[in-house]
C-alpha cells in the first residue's frame, strides 16, 4: 500500500484496520470502510474511526462504488460469512483498478479454528489453498501468497487486467 491509495476495508465491522490502513494511506489516500450492519458501523464512529475514514453501510456483494475505483482491498474475516464466495470476490474484483491488491485475512488459522470448533478441516473449506485460489482466479485476481499458519490466515491477490 501507498500513499496516496484509495482503499476499501469491506466488511470493516468496528473498524479495527481503520487505523493502520490509514497511517499506510496518509492523509491524501481515499480510506472507505463499508460494513452491512449499521450497528457496526455505530460503534466504529463511537470508537472515532470515522475521523479517519469514510464509514457506509452497503454489501459486499453489490457494492455502491463504480468500477476499477480502489487500489487496495482488504477483509477481513469475510469470505467465510459470504453467502456465496464467488460473487462477493467478482463484486470486490468490479471495483478493483487493474492492478489493485487485495488482502484477506482472518486472526486464526483454518486447522486452530476447526480445533475451536471441534471441526476436521475438509478440503471443500473455502479458506483452503486449493480452493481460495480457484476462486479468486475464477473472479479476476492472481493470488500472490497464501500464509495459512496457526495464528493467522492471509492471502494477497493482485488484480488482473480486464480489456
Amino acid at each position: 500500500m501507498r500513499a496516496g491509495d484509495a482503499v476499501l476495508d469491506a466488511a470493516c465491522g468496528t473498524g479495527r484496520a481503520l487505523p493502520v490502513l490509514r497511517a499506510a494511506t496518509g492523509p491524501a489516500g481515499l480510506l472507505v470502510g463499508l460494513d452491512l450492519t449499521a450497528e457496526m458501523l455505530t460503534e466504529a464512529r463511537r470508537r472515532g474511526r470515522g475521523e479517519l475514514a469514510h464509514l457506509v453501510r452497503g454489501d459486499v456483494t453489490r457494492l455502491p462504488f463504480a468500477d476499477r475505483s480502489y487500489d487496495v482491498l482488504f477483509a477481513s474475516g469475510l469470505v467465510s460469512h459470504l453467502p456465496d464466495p464467488e460473487d462477493g470476490l467478482r463484486e470486490l474484483a468490479r471495483v478493483a483498478a487493474d492492478g489493485a491488491r487485495l488482502g484477506l485475512f482472518h486472526p486464526v488459522g483454518r486447522a486452530a479454528l476447526a480445533r475451536r470448533h471441534g471441526r476436521e478441516l475438509t478440503p471443500d473449506d473455502v479458506r483452503s489453498e486449493p480452493r481460495i485460489r480457484e476462486l479468486l482466479s475464477r473472479t479476476g485476481w492472481r493470488v500472490t501468497e497464501v500464509d495459512d499458519a496457526e495464528d493467522r490466515w492471509l492471502v494477497t491477490a493482485a488484480r488482473r487486467g480486464r480489456r
